[in-house]
């Protein structure tokens, strides 16, 4: 039966560095890498401890990328970024910081902007309840909060 070759912590600290340097990863995400290249639990802390010495591997950096990231390209309210933060297992210190990256004013247009798109593509449903509540499921299940969906849902009933 064919097993994999272990590699040495040093060669696992290059592929990690290659890892990290490619993109920005999370603490969590590179521990699974490093696993899954062989290394025992204290030889994976020690790289990871290098890592972090030699700026490849920061976590607020990451959280900060991940939080402007979702918003700009994928339009994700704040709630499902904190869950996407912690599920990679970021510290709430981290999350708070991302989440202070995004300019408020260009998070309620962004907001403003996902509500109309999704109100006019509605637009052959009859019963204005039915789209109200479309529409706010959506935006919530985008990430956004409740207390500033509400009065832009008031606007577009009123316009309509």
């Amino acid at each position: 039966m064919f097993q994999k070759k272990r590699l040495t912590k040093d060669q696992a600290f290059e592929k990690a560095k290659h890892f990290c340097g490619y993109q920005e990863r999370s603490h969590a995400e590179t521990k699974e890498k490093l696993y899954s290249l062989g290394l025992y639990k204290s030889e994976v802390e020690e790289v990871i401890s290098r890592l972090i010495e030699e700026d490849y591997l920061n976590e607020e950096r990451f959280a900060t990328q991940f939080a402007g990231g979702k918003f700009r390209i994928k339009h994700w309210g704040r709630n499902k970024i904190k869950y996407g933060l912690k599920e990679r297992q970021i510290s709430e210190y981290c999350i708070r910081k991302a989440l202070k990256q995004i300019n408020d004013t260009e998070y309620e247009k962004t907001l403003e902007k996902l509500a109309e798109t999704k109100w006019l593509s509605l637009k052959g449903e009859k019963n204005i309840f039915t789209k109200l509540r479309k529409t706010q499921d959506y935006l919530l299940q985008k990430g956004f909060e409740y207390n500033l969906i509400s009065p832009i849902l008031r606007k577009l009933q009123t316009e309509s």
